[in-house]
């Protein structure tokens, strides 16, 4: 089976096991029989769409990949991933609960709000979090907390995790 990847998911497909695979940011079935990519993105090919907004979707997707190398990686395999990123351990099995109300401009921070244990509220808000591709876009005026997107921030997941929850712990 011929994989190819997005740039943004080729750390989740070499961390499953794939070394042999194809890197394009827009995949055809040209370019292989199986594409690994962002939930959100649409391809006209075979897809296994991954999340990797938060530590436990990056976890979880590690293994979903994992599983069609024909080595299905462990619990403890996959976790080893994990040793080098404080904020990605301490958020991997979270059930934090805060007292602090978020509207949210994008549907991936809703993800990485909710994790770190934001209420999201629209209507009574104590921060306006979004993306840095939507500056323009928000309407508030205090509280602003800009979050780097996609193209603004490392591809590796871990390190994403690591810049974007420090940004959000710091309204705690």
């Amino acid at each position: 089976m011929r994989i190819v990847t997005t740039p943004m998911c080729e750390e989740i497909v070499k961390l499953a096991g794939f070394s042999d695979y194809t890197v394009n940011k827009h995949p055809t079935s040209e370019d292989g029989d199986l594409a690994i990519l962002l939930s959100e993105s649409k391809v006209e090919m075979n897809a296994m769409p991954i999340k990797i907004n938060t530590p436990r979707q990056v976890f979880e997707s590690i293994r979903e990949v994992s599983k069609i190398t024909g080595s299905e990686l462990d619990d403890e395999e996959i976790l080893s991933f994990f040793e080098d990123y404080e904020m990605s351990k301490k958020y991997l099995n979270s059930d934090f609960k805060k007292d602090v109300n978020v509207k949210v401009y994008s549907e991936f921070l809703k993800d990485i709000a909710l994790d770190v244990g934001f209420n999201i509220d629209s209507e009574s808000f104590d921060y306006v979090i979004y993306p840095d591709y939507l500056k323009d876009n928000v309407m508030e005026t205090e509280n602003l907390v800009e979050i780097p997107s996609h193209n603004s921030i490392s591809k590796n997941p871990f390190e994403k995790i690591e810049v974007r929850y420090a940004i959000l712990e710091n309204l705690i």
